[in-house]
């Protein structure tokens, strides 16, 4: 099923209106279905940290990090390395280890049985992937990856802005305090993870001057007493994707 201009704007639209976990879902679950697809997953990973936001059964996601079955997941393995949006489903993405073998065959018994990942790189790491899925066979889905391919792929960019902008990296607060700007939060990220100032700002690509000035500009838009104590609240509030 081919998604009309009409109906793409009109996920476009809908996203704006979004604000919480719930809206933010019914938008994709909306476009999930007229692409043709039974449900959708957004999984973003920071830190060693997975936050989602599907349309697939409680008791599957549930179990799904109960068990931390992102380490093994062979789509979430996948989506890590590529740049492309792909299909998935059964023996060909295994590759024959039998954990996930075992895995796949048990999301078959929830009626998840193929789909197609957009992979999402983030700064520093971090990765996300937006996934719809069906309880079809892989034939069908890649049927539908050919008709769908470019406007699926701008769904699952407009839908990571989008949460980015209005969820925090919990997918469940929205942003608030003075909003930091992306040189003060490259500053800042480094800095969180144990660089000096000459190294952030090699990596950065400006003056270790400069870094210090984005520093302070950021503790003070934060109210904080120290640098430390800034990087402790710019993750609090979700200023550090």
């Amino acid at each position: 099923m081919k998604l009309t201009k009409e109906a793409f704007q009109e996920f476009v639209d809908a996203l704006e209106t979004a604000a919480d976990e719930e809206g933010f879902e019914r938008v994709a679950s909306r476009v999930t279905r007229r692409l043709g697809f039974q449900r959708f997953a957004y999984l973003r990973i920071a830190d060693d940290t997975p936050a989602l936001l599907s349309s697939y059964p409680k008791s599957w996601t549930k179990r799904y990090f109960d068990l931390r079955y992102q380490k093994i997941d062979p789509v979430v393995q996948r989506a890590a390395r590529e740049y492309d949006l792909f299909s998935w489903g059964g023996a060909p993405i295994m590759g024959g280890a039998k954990e996930q073998q075992r895995f796949f065959d048990e999301a078959t018994t929830f009626g998840i049985q193929s789909g197609i990942t957009v992979p999402i790189k983030m700064g520093f790491g971090r990765i996300a992937a937006f996934t719809v899925a069906t309880a079809e066979p892989l034939a069908g889905t890649d049927r539908l990856l050919v008709e769908t391919t470019d406007v699926l792929r701008l769904i699952g960019l407009y839908f990571h802005t989008h949460v980015s902008v209005r969820l925090d990296r919990s997918l469940g607060k929205p942003l608030d305090g003075a909003a930091l700007t992306q040189r003060e939060r490259q500053c800042l990220s480094w800095i969180a993870r144990g660089k000096t100032i000459s190294d952030a700002a090699v990596l950065v690509q400006i003056t270790p001057r400069t870094v210090v000035f984005h520093l302070e500009n950021a503790r003070r838009k934060l109210d904080a007493g120290s640098i430390a104590q800034c990087v402790a609240e710019a993750l609090r509030r979700g200023q550090l994707l």
